[in-house]
């Protein structure tokens, strides 16, 4: 007994699965899309990270670049401060020399100067007589005080 149907739905599971298997076709071709689409956006994610990377690298480059011309101009302006701290030493010793010296000076000239006229000297300290020593030994007096850096301590 068959029913028209029957025959019917025979003829359309026939007609079904024609389109199932265009439906599966349809389904493979967006599958396959979908496959290509994301190799290329993963490819396009590899070049950016390829070109992050190859950015971050000259960046570090430039970096170690500019910090090793930092190191250099820093080792240079040190080696300068040493030469003018050395050069300040030496000043200030010759400068406490001759300060001494014209506080003695000083000393003789107002001695000199209280004697009013006395030929010889009132002061406490010895006499010099010798003329390489002696303090009037303009000669001695226009010698230059020589010192190096060497020489001094650095406090």
């Amino acid at each position: 007994m068959a029913s028209p149907g029957g025959t019917s739905s025979a003829s359309s599971l026939l007609h079904g699965s024609g389109s199932d298997e265009g439906l599966q076709a349809v389904m493979d071709e967006k599958k396959r899309k979908r496959l290509i689409s994301n190799r290329e956006s993963a490819r396009r994610s590899r070049l950016r990270r390829q070109k992050h990377l190859d950015d971050l690298v000259a960046q570090a480059n430039q970096l170690r670049k500019e910090n090793s011309h930092g190191v250099a101009i820093l080792k240079l302006v040190t080696q300068h401060c040493a030469a003018v701290e050395a050069e300040n030493s030496v000043l200030r010793a010759q400068m406490m020399e001759l300060s001494s010296r014209l506080q003695s000076l000083d000393d003789r000239l107002h001695n000199l100067n209280g004697n009013n006229g006395s030929n010889h000297l009132l002061c406490d300290g010895p006499q010099f007589t010798d003329n390489i020593v002696s303090p009037w030994n303009f000669n001695y007096m226009n010698q230059p005080i020589m010192a190096s850096a060497e020489d001094m301590l650095y406090f």
